[in-house]
């Protein structure tokens, strides 16, 4: 079966439990990390993961809006794109 690959960014300012805290709402809502790469410059924290949601028992919106709702409650901000939708975006 062909995975269906998103792109979850977090950008914001960096403190403890950023990285937990996204990577146990994939992990709440069914979805496999299958890369993830972070840094931190001048106390700007950012993050790019890539997830499987094949397996997710939503609709696309609703699960982008739960990670937008936990970046809210992190005081950062989480943008989730369809992966083919970041990569024409990016491309140079």
């Amino acid at each position: 079966m062909k995975k269906e690959k998103v792109v979850i960014t977090a950008l914001g300012a960096n403190k403890s439990g950023i990285v937990a805290s996204v990577a146990q709402t994939a992990a709440d809502y069914n979805c496999s990390i299958l890369d993830m790469t972070q840094t931190i410059i001048d106390e700007l924290f950012a993050m790019i993961i890539i997830v499987d949601i094949t397996d997710i028992k939503m609709d696309f919106s609703d699960f982008k809006e739960k990670f937008e709702r936990r970046g809210e409650e992190l005081g950062i901000k989480i943008f989730v794109q369809h992966e083919n939708v970041f990569r024409y975006m990016h491309r140079i």
